[in-house]
């Protein structure tokens, strides 16, 4: 039996040419009968090293199934991943494209069962070794299209973030944030970062954060603003809590929050207006 599986591997390495070539046209009728244009965008040359790449690691397996292929296994279902996810493959065409190599493979060995009248628990036995190769590479290849997703995810997330912190000059040396929904604890955060480094880019003298936009200042909310205010004090920024709502001033008394040592203003316009940036009258 041994002998048999010995047999049928140095079969598919000495035909991994031929069994290419003939996965590109069977890959091909599948992708086209999905409706695919990204496989397209994948040449036949790199198809066919793929190919006989696997070929080669399963034949590999069925000689020797002790024999440990997991490096050869993971780069191959991370390049091939990775040009899927290139070339906007979708997970489940790319997944179920996999089936066509079992078939090649079977198609080999039922040439050979019936020329060499192989014992029948053969069949099990290369089943038992393809199909644990194939399930893995099924495995790591959905990682690969996770790893995008997620990265995809961060990019969207960090690009929201930073339209969620913006800073508009207003005037020489003058700055307004205008904040707008919930501050949690990484949204702080990356207000702490964008106040101090806009401020240093772009010179600023004074920086008015807003927060009319923003539904509940409770005692976590404070904390970070003050955190804020104080980085800014340290970097010669003076800042200034403009929108300042009743609701919010009582929600403050009743807390007890101490706001005495940060200027604060009622709206954007009195903000300004403490710093000499008036509306310039229009002509009657």
């Amino acid at each position: 039996m041994k002998d048999e599986l010995m047999y049928i591997g140095n079969k598919v390495i000495n035909s991994q040419q031929i069994l290419a070539v003939n996965m590109n046209d069977l890959l091909k009728q599948f992708f086209q009968g999905e409706n695919m244009e990204g496989f397209e965008r994948i040449s036949e040359e790199k198809f066919s090293r793929w190919s006989a790449n696997l070929f080669t690691i399963m034949g590999e397996a069925l000689k020797d199934n002790d024999k440990k292929q997991s490096n050869e296994l993971d780069n191959w279902a991370r390049e091939a991943g990775g040009s899927f996810v290139k070339n906007y493959v979708p997970l489940s065409a790319a997944l179920r494209s996999l089936t066509i190599y079992r078939n090649v493979i079977w198609n080999v060995f039922t040439v050979e069962l019936e020329e060499k009248s192989f014992a029948a628990i053969t069949m099990l036995d290369v089943g038992k070794i393809i199909d644990p190769l194939l399930d893995e590479i099924s495995v790591i290849i959905g990682k690969v299209y996770e790893e995008n997703s997620s990265r995809l995810m961060k990019i969207a997330y960090s690009a929201l973030e930073e339209l969620s912190v913006p800073v508009v000059p207003v005037a020489k040396e003058t700055a307004i944030i205008p904040l707008i929904g919930q501050i949690d604890t990484d949204r702080s955060q990356l207000i702490l970062e964008v106040a101090l480094e806009e401020s240093a880019r772009l010179k600023v003298e004074y920086l008015i954060l807003d927060i009319s936009g923003v539904p509940i200042v409770d005692t976590m909310v404070a904390d970070n603003l003050f955190k804020v205010v104080h980085a800014l004090d340290l970097i010669g920024v003076k800042s200034i809590i403009s929108g300042i709502r009743p609701e919010i001033a009582q929600t403050i008394i009743t807390l007890g929050i101490d706001f005495s040592n940060v200027t604060t203003c009622a709206n954007l316009h009195t903000a300004l207006a403490s710093i000499g940036l008036r509306r310039v009258a229009e002509p009657s």
